[in-house]
Protein backbone atom coordinates (compact mmCIF):
# COMPACT_ATOMS: atom_id res chain seq x y z
CA UNK A 1 0.00 0.00 0.00
CA UNK A 2 3.16 1.97 -0.15
CA UNK A 3 2.28 6.23 1.41
CA UNK A 4 -1.53 5.61 0.89
CA UNK A 5 -1.64 4.75 4.75
CA UNK A 6 -0.10 8.19 5.94
CA UNK A 7 -2.37 10.01 3.54
CA UNK A 8 -5.69 8.50 4.55
CA UNK A 9 -4.35 9.25 8.74
CA UNK A 10 -3.60 12.86 8.29
CA UNK A 11 -7.20 13.58 6.12
CA UNK A 12 -8.80 11.66 8.83
CA UNK A 13 -6.64 13.76 12.01
CA UNK A 14 -7.45 17.26 9.25
CA UNK A 15 -10.90 16.21 8.82
CA UNK A 16 -10.29 17.17 5.39
CA UNK A 17 -7.85 16.07 2.27
CA UNK A 18 -6.22 19.17 1.14
CA UNK A 19 -5.14 19.37 -2.89
CA UNK A 20 -1.64 17.81 -2.26
CA UNK A 21 -3.32 14.76 -0.66
CA UNK A 22 -5.91 14.40 -3.71
CA UNK A 23 -3.46 14.59 -6.23
CA UNK A 24 -1.21 12.13 -4.26
CA UNK A 25 -3.95 9.62 -3.90
CA UNK A 26 -5.05 10.35 -7.96
CA UNK A 27 -1.61 9.55 -8.42
CA UNK A 28 -1.99 6.39 -6.38
CA UNK A 29 -5.15 5.48 -7.56
CA UNK A 30 -3.98 5.10 -11.31
CA UNK A 31 -0.51 3.36 -10.50
CA UNK A 32 -2.35 0.50 -10.66
CA UNK A 33 -4.42 0.42 -13.78
CA UNK A 34 -6.44 -3.23 -13.33
CA UNK A 35 -7.88 -1.92 -10.12
CA UNK A 36 -9.18 1.74 -11.45
CA UNK A 37 -10.28 -0.32 -14.28
CA UNK A 38 -12.79 -2.46 -12.30
CA UNK A 39 -14.19 0.90 -10.53
CA UNK A 40 -14.18 2.70 -13.67
CA UNK A 41 -11.45 5.30 -13.18
CA UNK A 42 -9.45 6.60 -15.70
CA UNK A 43 -7.06 10.07 -16.05
CA UNK A 44 -10.03 11.60 -17.71
CA UNK A 45 -12.46 11.13 -14.42
CA UNK A 46 -10.20 10.34 -11.22
CA UNK A 47 -9.85 14.30 -10.06
CA UNK A 48 -13.91 14.14 -9.17
CA UNK A 49 -13.87 10.28 -8.05
CA UNK A 50 -11.32 10.66 -5.86
CA UNK A 51 -12.89 14.26 -4.65
CA UNK A 52 -16.35 12.29 -4.34
CA UNK A 53 -14.48 9.54 -2.34
CA UNK A 54 -12.38 11.66 0.21
CA UNK A 55 -15.73 13.04 1.26
CA UNK A 56 -17.44 9.48 1.51
CA UNK A 57 -14.54 8.40 3.92
CA UNK A 58 -14.50 10.79 5.88
CA UNK A 59 -18.22 10.78 6.20
CA UNK A 60 -17.78 7.07 6.98
CA UNK A 61 -15.07 6.91 9.54
CA UNK A 62 -17.25 8.05 12.27
CA UNK A 63 -20.17 5.43 11.65
CA UNK A 64 -16.65 2.53 11.37
CA UNK A 65 -15.26 3.79 15.16
CA UNK A 66 -16.95 0.83 17.14
CA UNK A 67 -16.39 -1.22 14.95
CA UNK A 68 -13.86 -4.54 15.88
CA UNK A 69 -12.13 -4.47 12.69
CA UNK A 70 -11.61 -0.66 12.65
CA UNK A 71 -8.60 -1.26 15.09
CA UNK A 72 -6.93 -3.49 12.53
CA UNK A 73 -3.48 -2.08 10.95
CA UNK A 74 -5.00 -2.51 7.31
CA UNK A 75 -8.85 -1.22 7.92
CA UNK A 76 -7.84 1.97 6.26
CA UNK A 77 -6.29 0.77 2.89
CA UNK A 78 -9.11 -1.96 2.75
CA UNK A 79 -11.63 0.64 3.02
CA UNK A 80 -10.19 3.15 0.20
CA UNK A 81 -8.82 0.74 -2.09
CA UNK A 82 -12.09 -1.70 -1.89
CA UNK A 83 -15.02 -1.42 0.16
CA UNK A 84 -15.53 2.17 -0.37
CA UNK A 85 -15.02 2.58 -4.33
CA UNK A 86 -17.21 -1.28 -4.52
CA UNK A 87 -19.92 0.74 -2.23
CA UNK A 88 -20.23 4.17 -4.49
CA UNK A 89 -20.08 1.78 -7.52
CA UNK A 90 -23.54 -0.29 -6.38
CA UNK A 91 -24.91 3.21 -4.98
CA UNK A 92 -24.42 4.13 -9.45
CA UNK A 93 -25.36 1.07 -10.10
CA UNK A 94 -28.89 1.28 -8.01
CA UNK A 95 -29.67 4.75 -9.76
CA UNK A 96 -29.40 3.74 -12.86
CA UNK A 97 -31.14 0.20 -12.44
CA UNK A 98 -33.74 2.33 -11.40
CA UNK A 99 -35.06 -1.05 -8.78
CA UNK A 100 -33.37 -2.51 -6.18
CA UNK A 101 -29.92 -4.23 -7.54
CA UNK A 102 -28.51 -7.63 -6.65
CA UNK A 103 -24.72 -7.95 -6.09
CA UNK A 104 -23.46 -11.58 -5.87
CA UNK A 105 -20.68 -12.13 -4.30
CA UNK A 106 -18.92 -15.46 -4.05
CA UNK A 107 -16.41 -16.41 -1.59
CA UNK A 108 -15.87 -19.48 0.61
CA UNK A 109 -15.22 -19.25 4.61
CA UNK A 110 -12.29 -16.91 5.87
CA UNK A 111 -12.70 -15.03 2.40
CA UNK A 112 -14.37 -11.76 4.31
CA UNK A 113 -17.60 -11.98 3.16
CA UNK A 114 -18.73 -11.31 6.52
CA UNK A 115 -16.99 -7.77 7.03
CA UNK A 116 -17.53 -7.12 3.45
CA UNK A 117 -21.16 -6.97 4.16
CA UNK A 118 -20.71 -5.09 7.15
CA UNK A 119 -18.90 -2.28 5.58
CA UNK A 120 -20.70 -1.84 2.49
CA UNK A 121 -23.74 -1.49 4.25
CA UNK A 122 -22.18 0.71 6.48
CA UNK A 123 -21.19 2.79 3.48
CA UNK A 124 -23.91 2.68 1.34
CA UNK A 125 -26.10 4.10 4.48
CA UNK A 126 -23.78 7.19 4.45
CA UNK A 127 -24.93 7.14 1.02
CA UNK A 128 -28.97 6.81 1.18
CA UNK A 129 -29.08 3.11 0.75
CA UNK A 130 -30.93 0.66 2.58
CA UNK A 131 -28.66 -2.86 1.79
CA UNK A 132 -29.51 -6.41 3.08
CA UNK A 133 -28.19 -9.52 3.39
CA UNK A 134 -28.99 -13.24 1.70
CA UNK A 135 -26.95 -15.89 2.12
CA UNK A 136 -27.00 -19.15 0.12
CA UNK A 137 -27.12 -20.76 3.56
CA UNK A 138 -30.46 -18.96 4.13
CA UNK A 139 -32.10 -20.98 1.63
CA UNK A 140 -31.19 -24.56 2.77
CA UNK A 141 -34.26 -27.07 2.53
CA UNK A 142 -35.98 -27.79 6.20
CA UNK A 143 -34.51 -30.14 8.21
CA UNK A 144 -37.24 -32.27 7.23
CA UNK A 145 -36.58 -32.09 3.79
CA UNK A 146 -32.80 -32.90 4.30
CA UNK A 147 -33.58 -36.25 6.03
CA UNK A 148 -35.39 -37.02 3.15
CA UNK A 149 -33.00 -36.15 0.85
CA UNK A 150 -29.91 -37.78 3.11
CA UNK A 151 -32.33 -40.89 2.92
CA UNK A 152 -32.57 -41.24 -0.66
CA UNK A 153 -29.17 -40.36 -0.95
CA UNK A 154 -26.74 -41.01 1.84
CA UNK A 155 -24.21 -38.57 -0.30
CA UNK A 156 -25.99 -35.46 0.86
CA UNK A 157 -24.72 -36.37 4.19
CA UNK A 158 -24.12 -33.02 4.79
CA UNK A 159 -26.10 -29.48 3.91
CA UNK A 160 -24.49 -27.26 1.61
CA UNK A 161 -23.75 -29.30 -2.08
CA UNK A 162 -26.23 -28.44 -4.70
CA UNK A 163 -28.91 -30.20 -3.82
CA UNK A 164 -29.70 -28.98 -0.51
CA UNK A 165 -31.35 -25.69 -1.04
CA UNK A 166 -35.04 -24.02 -1.95
CA UNK A 167 -34.14 -22.79 -5.59
CA UNK A 168 -37.62 -22.18 -5.46
CA UNK A 169 -38.07 -19.76 -2.37
CA UNK A 170 -34.56 -17.93 -3.33
CA UNK A 171 -35.65 -17.21 -7.00
CA UNK A 172 -39.28 -15.87 -5.94
CA UNK A 173 -37.57 -13.67 -2.69
CA UNK A 174 -35.08 -12.23 -5.44
CA UNK A 175 -37.88 -11.66 -7.67
CA UNK A 176 -39.83 -9.76 -4.70
CA UNK A 177 -37.31 -7.64 -3.49
CA UNK A 178 -36.08 -6.60 -6.90
CA UNK A 179 -39.32 -5.30 -8.33
CA UNK A 180 -39.34 -3.10 -5.11
CA UNK A 181 -42.41 -4.42 -3.31
CA UNK A 182 -44.22 -2.14 -1.14
CA UNK A 183 -45.81 -4.70 1.17
CA UNK A 184 -42.92 -6.38 3.97
CA UNK A 185 -41.46 -9.42 2.29
CA UNK A 186 -40.23 -12.27 3.85
CA UNK A 187 -36.47 -13.02 4.11
CA UNK A 188 -35.68 -17.26 4.78
CA UNK A 189 -33.05 -16.93 7.83
CA UNK A 190 -31.34 -20.65 8.90
CA UNK A 191 -30.21 -21.44 12.30
CA UNK A 192 -27.25 -23.49 12.33
CA UNK A 193 -27.72 -24.44 15.73
CA UNK A 194 -30.58 -26.29 15.54
CA UNK A 195 -30.83 -30.11 15.39
CA UNK A 196 -27.93 -30.95 16.88
CA UNK A 197 -25.84 -28.61 14.46
CA UNK A 198 -27.71 -29.86 11.46
CA UNK A 199 -29.86 -26.67 11.06
CA UNK A 200 -33.63 -25.54 10.05
CA UNK A 201 -35.36 -22.49 8.98
CA UNK A 202 -35.85 -19.75 11.60
CA UNK A 203 -38.00 -17.32 11.86
CA UNK A 204 -37.69 -15.12 8.55
CA UNK A 205 -37.13 -11.43 8.77
CA UNK A 206 -39.74 -8.79 7.62
CA UNK A 207 -37.94 -5.74 5.68
CA UNK A 208 -39.27 -3.08 3.47
CA UNK A 209 -37.48 -0.36 1.60
CA UNK A 210 -34.60 -2.18 0.58
CA UNK A 211 -32.10 -1.08 -2.26
CA UNK A 212 -29.30 -3.02 -2.21
CA UNK A 213 -28.91 -6.89 -1.65
CA UNK A 214 -26.15 -8.77 -1.42
CA UNK A 215 -26.17 -12.31 -2.31
CA UNK A 216 -23.81 -14.87 -1.22
CA UNK A 217 -22.03 -18.04 -0.50
CA UNK A 218 -19.45 -20.14 -1.71
CA UNK A 219 -20.82 -21.12 -5.44
CA UNK A 220 -23.21 -18.45 -5.37
CA UNK A 221 -23.05 -17.74 -9.80
CA UNK A 222 -21.22 -21.64 -10.39
CA UNK A 223 -21.84 -22.41 -12.99
CA UNK A 224 -21.95 -26.87 -14.67
CA UNK A 225 -19.34 -28.02 -16.15
CA UNK A 226 -18.60 -30.76 -19.14
CA UNK A 227 -19.37 -34.64 -17.41
CA UNK A 228 -15.37 -34.83 -19.11
CA UNK A 229 -13.78 -32.88 -16.13
CA UNK A 230 -14.26 -35.63 -14.14
CA UNK A 231 -12.47 -38.00 -16.48
CA UNK A 232 -9.05 -37.08 -14.30
CA UNK A 233 -10.39 -34.72 -11.65
CA UNK A 234 -8.22 -33.13 -9.14
CA UNK A 235 -7.61 -34.39 -5.54
CA UNK A 236 -9.84 -35.14 -3.34
CA UNK A 237 -11.83 -36.46 -5.96
CA UNK A 238 -9.57 -39.65 -6.43
CA UNK A 239 -12.33 -42.67 -6.02
CA UNK A 240 -15.09 -44.03 -8.54
CA UNK A 241 -17.76 -42.91 -5.89
CA UNK A 242 -16.05 -39.47 -5.47
CA UNK A 243 -16.19 -38.73 -9.54
CA UNK A 244 -20.37 -40.22 -8.96
CA UNK A 245 -20.47 -37.51 -6.41
CA UNK A 246 -19.03 -34.93 -8.13
CA UNK A 247 -20.92 -35.99 -11.22
CA UNK A 248 -24.52 -35.76 -9.49
CA UNK A 249 -23.63 -31.82 -7.61
CA UNK A 250 -22.60 -30.79 -11.08
CA UNK A 251 -25.89 -32.51 -12.66
CA UNK A 252 -27.86 -30.78 -9.88
CA UNK A 253 -26.18 -27.17 -10.23
CA UNK A 254 -28.04 -26.78 -13.62
CA UNK A 255 -31.09 -26.55 -11.20
CA UNK A 256 -29.36 -23.06 -9.60
CA UNK A 257 -28.89 -21.33 -13.33
CA UNK A 258 -32.20 -19.38 -12.96
CA UNK A 259 -31.43 -18.36 -9.37
CA UNK A 260 -28.47 -16.92 -10.49
CA UNK A 261 -30.43 -15.13 -13.80
CA UNK A 262 -31.72 -12.89 -10.94
CA UNK A 263 -27.60 -11.83 -9.80
CA UNK A 264 -27.11 -8.28 -11.32
CA UNK A 265 -23.73 -8.25 -10.88
CA UNK A 266 -21.67 -10.83 -9.46
CA UNK A 267 -17.94 -10.62 -7.70
CA UNK A 268 -15.79 -13.44 -6.86
CA UNK A 269 -13.51 -13.10 -3.07
CA UNK A 270 -10.50 -15.73 -4.71
CA UNK A 271 -8.01 -17.24 -2.26
CA UNK A 272 -3.86 -17.56 -3.74
CA UNK A 273 -4.15 -20.70 -3.34
CA UNK A 274 -7.91 -22.94 -2.53
CA UNK A 275 -6.44 -25.41 0.23
CA UNK A 276 -5.74 -22.11 2.18
CA UNK A 277 -9.60 -22.88 3.28
CA UNK A 278 -8.29 -26.15 5.30
CA UNK A 279 -5.93 -23.98 7.64
CA UNK A 280 -8.39 -21.46 7.87
CA UNK A 281 -11.23 -23.41 9.11
CA UNK A 282 -8.97 -25.33 11.50
CA UNK A 283 -7.79 -21.87 12.38
CA UNK A 284 -11.56 -21.05 13.39
CA UNK A 285 -12.00 -24.25 15.22
CA UNK A 286 -8.99 -24.13 17.39
CA UNK A 287 -10.37 -20.51 18.26
CA UNK A 288 -13.68 -21.42 19.24
CA UNK A 289 -12.57 -24.72 21.07
CA UNK A 290 -9.99 -22.17 23.00
CA UNK A 291 -13.12 -20.39 23.98
CA UNK A 292 -15.18 -23.31 25.49
CA UNK A 293 -17.12 -23.70 22.52
CA UNK A 294 -17.79 -27.26 20.70
CA UNK A 295 -15.55 -27.31 17.78
CA UNK A 296 -14.20 -30.36 15.41
CA UNK A 297 -10.99 -32.03 15.47
CA UNK A 298 -8.12 -31.34 12.46
CA UNK A 299 -9.10 -34.47 11.19
CA UNK A 300 -12.81 -33.68 11.25
CA UNK A 301 -12.21 -31.15 9.41
CA UNK A 302 -10.05 -32.05 7.16
CA UNK A 303 -13.15 -34.68 6.27
CA UNK A 304 -15.36 -31.93 6.48
CA UNK A 305 -13.56 -29.57 3.90
CA UNK A 306 -12.47 -32.34 1.59
CA UNK A 307 -16.39 -33.22 1.19
CA UNK A 308 -17.07 -29.56 -0.48
CA UNK A 309 -14.07 -29.70 -2.45
CA UNK A 310 -15.19 -33.09 -3.92
CA UNK A 311 -19.05 -31.52 -4.65
CA UNK A 312 -17.79 -28.71 -6.23
CA UNK A 313 -14.11 -28.63 -6.65
CA UNK A 314 -12.66 -25.09 -6.70
CA UNK A 315 -10.30 -25.70 -9.89
CA UNK A 316 -13.40 -26.66 -11.95
CA UNK A 317 -15.95 -24.85 -11.03
CA UNK A 318 -14.30 -20.89 -9.10
CA UNK A 319 -11.52 -20.63 -11.22
CA UNK A 320 -13.14 -20.28 -14.71
CA UNK A 321 -14.98 -17.49 -13.30
CA UNK A 322 -12.10 -15.51 -12.74
CA UNK A 323 -11.41 -15.18 -16.12
CA UNK A 324 -14.84 -14.89 -17.30
CA UNK A 325 -15.49 -11.51 -18.08
CA UNK A 326 -19.02 -12.39 -19.47
CA UNK A 327 -20.34 -13.09 -15.80
CA UNK A 328 -18.17 -12.02 -13.18
CA UNK A 329 -17.38 -8.06 -12.87
CA UNK A 330 -15.02 -7.76 -10.05
CA UNK A 331 -12.14 -10.10 -8.94
CA UNK A 332 -10.78 -9.75 -5.45
CA UNK A 333 -7.64 -12.34 -4.73
CA UNK A 334 -7.10 -12.82 -0.81
CA UNK A 335 -3.85 -13.69 0.45
CA UNK A 336 -2.34 -16.25 3.04
CA UNK A 337 -2.79 -13.91 5.35
CA UNK A 338 -6.39 -12.73 4.37
CA UNK A 339 -5.54 -9.30 2.97
CA UNK A 340 -6.47 -7.78 -0.49
CA UNK A 341 -4.20 -8.80 -3.44
CA UNK A 342 -4.99 -7.68 -7.00
CA UNK A 343 -8.23 -6.76 -7.78
CA UNK A 344 -9.04 -6.49 -11.28
CA UNK A 345 -11.90 -6.78 -13.74
CA UNK A 346 -11.72 -10.46 -15.61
Amino acid sequence: MGKLQPILERGIADRRFDESAKRQLESWELADPLRSRAFGISPENVREAIARRCDVFLATIDRCQHFPIAHHAAFYDNLWTLWLPLAMQLADDRRAAGRPFVRGVLGGQGMGKTTLATMLTTILAELGYRTIGLSIDDLYKTHADRQRLKAADPRFIRRGPPGTHDIELGIEVLDRLRRGETAPIAIPRFDKSLWNGDGDRAEPELVTGVDIILFEGWFVGAQPVEPSAFDNPPHPIVTEADKAFARETNERLRDYLPLWERIDRLMVLYPTDYRLSLPWRQQAEHQAIAQGKAGMTDEEIEEFVGYFWKSLHPDLFIAPLVEDGNRVDLVVTVNPDRTFGQIYRP
